[in-house]
């Protein structure tokens, strides 16, 4: 089906379909009179019908038309000037042509067309060969048809448009001469313009037609009724003029458009690859493909020999898109390798950088792809492909892919399409480089993220702990929210949860900085309000250091001033939670019950600005309680309009939050949280475990050197109830004897040696000493010195923590084998 398009507008300059047409008797007398005709000599239909032709022209032109009509009669025809005479006297130049026609009813007659040539023309010599131009030369195709639709004549220039000479078409219908066009459509607007009288300008037709079969044409069709001396109308005279230039230069700048919009929408390589292919078709092709070099998907850069050494060049399908359903079938599928022969047309394009065209395709030849779903080589006989270009995909002077575009059934691609091709080409191609400029750069913010936030939470047994990050910005997926968990001696548990100022890369570097920071100070086992005041330290000092505060837009880029967090540590032993925070929300508990309540925890300044010193709370909490610590992104939206503060829409969240600690994280983020939030929200929810009373031994001891052999050997009768093995053992005996002897020589005050056995087993010793003990290298004539190097060479672990009423100095073994 062809599609058609009308237009108004006034034709300016001499135009054939300007001429008066109307039909004489093969004897000469009027048998049909138009407006047009009264226009141009003043007489009414009902005074020129049945008057002779000649009595309205001077006295030598009235002489000629008896022969003018012989010849007609004869089959010939005439195209001269004349003057005829207006109704009012005066003469008319006009130009004539005579021609032999066919009345509606099928009779002999004869057609004249008289055109007015104005008074400039008066002058010219009138010769057959300047009419012959005007008229018979012309290239506006004229036709005339009666009532039915039926050719009574045409010129030559109409023959171009297809259907044979104007002889052949007489009697005939549209559809007759030009069976490949929607006669339809334009059989229509004939049918119209009799009915109405309206005239119809500018009626564009776009389809194939006898003339180009091949290909789509634009043709531009004008329609006129004729009107006999009643007003009835004898029929439809209408011009036709190729406009296919016009129409297909239109088509390239709206294929152009078309790529502007929907050719680069994502910053992924293979959606845009896709979006090249889906452009082009049908518009320029009928099968596209995209192929793309592997270190162009993984945002690498492309190499710059592509076929080094190699006899096939591998690429991979980054999209194609076919207006047949049988060409996909055949198609190497997206994502998938496809292999060329460095001898193929591709492989040089690839190489060289140029395009290349083929009119016609060898039918025989075996396509230049290898890696089809079905194994076998297609010809492209088979495949119906008839005409090819292929266009490299070059952006900033580098090579990055083929395009390659099929034709079946289509004209073959000419010069201007290749042209187009290379523009659509060159504009995704730039889409296609910033996707894998954003690939590359996005898989190195991916990998700092992994590098920054927790990959998987550590095991332990003080907490059961899930995890919630959304960022703000969803391009990288890094944000300046962080949080941890870090697994302390004696079973305990320290969590975090942090924001430093911004979003994106830099804010991601400065949580970095203080997550790693927060390690490092967790490993001595500080306290957690010495552990804030450590990191405002950190954060005031790297502010000089980066000269954060000077000049600084506020946005937060990469600064770690103004940066919140709060810590907790959580002992499994006795239930007791310490925590302190910096410019942080509190944490809320859930208790087992389901009930929801918050720590009432002193806010201390953020970290790097100043002010009071930070203060830590213990609060007791019941085994199976949930801590959940957040981030203040999750309290920063509203809800539906109800005035209600953060504090209660997360109460209500966690109110009817499941059992399973992974769904339930996940459902309140989703309740509270947009799915593209403004700032960053991390979520950390832990769920309390207690220690048994029997995986705890805990013995006072007196401040006695002799006491030391008693403990050696409690110790070794509660690693028999345990059942643990003979290497344990020996090893926690040398270590309670070493750990005991320093507390009573070193220390004062009371003297506790505990035992835990969790996943590891833990020996700790408690003193009343305000003083750390320092690990000495002794040499080899002195006397002591050798507790600690002893202690450091038979545990795992080990280190000093304090306690109001002293220091604990603790050592840790596994007691499962530790994987290869």
């Amino acid at each position: 089906m062809g599609r058609h398009k009308e237009q108004g507008g006034a034709r300016q300059g001499f135009d054939v379909a300007d001429a008066a047409p109307l039909l004489l008797d093969p004897h000469g007398l009027v048998s049909g009179w138009t407006a047009h005709a009264e226009r141009l000599l003043g007489h009414g239909a009902a005074e020129a019908v049945g008057r002779k032709f000649a009595d309205l022209l001077e006295a030598g032109d009235a002489e000629r038309m008896e022969d003018l009509l012989h010849r007609c009669r004869a089959g010939g025809d005439w195209t001269g000037l004349m003057t005829a005479l207006h109704r009012d006297g005066h003469p008319v130049p006009v130009s004539v042509r005579v021609a032999p026609a066919t009345a509606p009813q099928g009779r002999p007659a004869v057609l004249v067309l008289l055109s007015e040539l104005g008074d400039g023309a008066r002058g010219w010599d009138m010769s057959r060969g300047v009419l012959e131009q005007i008229v018979v030369g012309n290239p506006i195709g004229i036709a005339i048809v009666d009532p039915e639709l039926r050719y009574v004549w045409s010129n030559a220039a109409l023959e171009r448009w297809g259907g044979g000479p104007g002889r052949s078409r007489l009697g005939l219908r549209v559809a007759d001469v030009q069976p490949g066009m929607d006669s339809e459509a334009v059989e229509e607007r004939m049918r119209h313009v009799l009915e109405t009288g309206e005239q119809v300008v500018g009626y564009e037709y776009v389809g194939r037609v006898r003339s180009a079969p091949l290909r789509e044409t634009a043709h531009m069709l004008s329609f006129t009724r004729i009107e006999d001396d009643r007003g009835d109308p004898m029929g439809v005279y209408y011009t036709v003029v190729d406009v296919t230039d016009r129409h297909r230069a239109r088509q390239r700048l709206a294929l152009l458009d078309r790529a502007g919009q929907y050719i680069g929408r994502t910053l992924d390589v293979m959606t845009t690859a896709q979006e090249l292919a889906d452009v082009a078709v049908p518009g320029l092709a009928d099968f596209v493909t995209v192929d793309l070099l592997e270190t162009v998907l993984r945002g690498a850069e492309p190499v710059p020999e592509p076929l080094a050494g190699s006899e096939r060049v591998p690429l991979r399908r980054a999209g194609h898109r076919s207006l047949y359903e049988d060409l996909p079938r055949t198609a190497v599928d997206s994502g998938a390798v496809v292999s060329y022969l460095t001898d193929s047309p591709p492989v040089w394009c690839l190489t060289t950088g140029e395009s290349w065209r083929q009119e016609q395709l060898d039918p025989l030849a075996v396509e230049w792809a290898a890696g089809a779903p079905d194994g076998r080589e297609s010809t492209f006989l088979e495949l119906g492909l008839q005409s090819v270009m292929i266009v490299p995909i070059r952006a900033r002077g580098v090579t990055l892919g083929l395009t390659t575009f099929f034709r079946r059934r289509q004209s073959p691609f000419d010069p201007d399409d290749l042209h187009l091709a290379e523009d659509l080409v060159s504009r995704a191609a730039v889409c296609v480089d910033n996707a894998r400029r954003y690939t590359r750069e996005r898989d190195a913010a991916l990998v700092l993220q992994r590098s920054l936030l927790p990959r998987r939470l550590p095991d332990q047994d003080a907490v059961e702990v899930a995890a919630c990050y959304r960022p703000a910005d969803e391009l990288t997926g890094l944000g300046g929210d962080w949080y941890d968990v870090i697994p302390l001696a004696a079973a305990r548990v320290a969590l975090v949860v942090g924001e430093v100022p911004g979003h994106g890369i830099d804010a991601a570097a400065a949580m970095g900085r203080l997550r790693t920071a927060v390690r490092t100070l967790a490993a001595i086992d500080l306290p957690p309000e010495e552990v804030l005041a450590h990191l405002d330290d950190l954060a005031s000092r790297s502010a000089r250091d980066d000269g954060d505060g000077e000049g600084d837009d506020g946005g937060g880029g990469g600064s770690s001033v103004g940066s919140a967090c709060v810590y907790v540590v959580y002992d499994p032993a006795d239930g007791r939670c310490t925590m302190a925070a910096a410019g942080h929300p509190a944490p809320a508990v859930v208790a087992p019950d389901g009930t929801v309540g918050f720590v009432d925890l002193p806010q201390g300044p953020p970290l790097g600005v100043g002010g009071p010193p930070f203060e830590a709370v213990e609060v007791s909490l019941a085994e199976g309680s949930t801590l959940v610590l957040h981030t203040d992104g999750l309290l920063a939206y509203g809800g539906d309009g109800v005035e209600e503060s953060g504090r209660e829409r997360l109460r209500r969240a966690l109110e009817g939050m499941a059992r399973e600690l992974g769904p339930s994280c996940r459902a309140v983020v989703d309740a509270l949280v947009p799915a593209r939030p403004e700032d960053d929200v991390a979520l950390l929810m832990a769920r309390t475990r207690r220690l048994a009373s029997e995986q705890i031994a805990a013995w006072e001891l007196s401040p006695d050197p002799a006491v030391v052999a008693d403990a050696r050997r409690t110790a070794q009768d509660q690693l028999s109830r345990w059942g643990l093995d003979e290497e344990v053992k020996f090893t926690t005996e040398l270590l309670v004897s070493e750990l005991v002897t320093n507390a009573i020589r070193h220390a004062s005050g009371r003297v506790r040696l505990r035992l835990i056995r969790e996943r590891t087993l833990v020996c700790e010793v408690l003193d009343g000493g305000a003083s750390a003990p320092h690990l000495r290298h002794p040499r080899a004539m002195d006397e002591g010195g050798r507790g600690l190097l002893l202690v450091s060479q038979l545990a795992e672990r080990w280190g000093t923590r304090f306690v109001p009423d002293g220091k604990i100095i603790w050592a840790e073994q596994p007691l499962t084998t530790p994987p290869e």
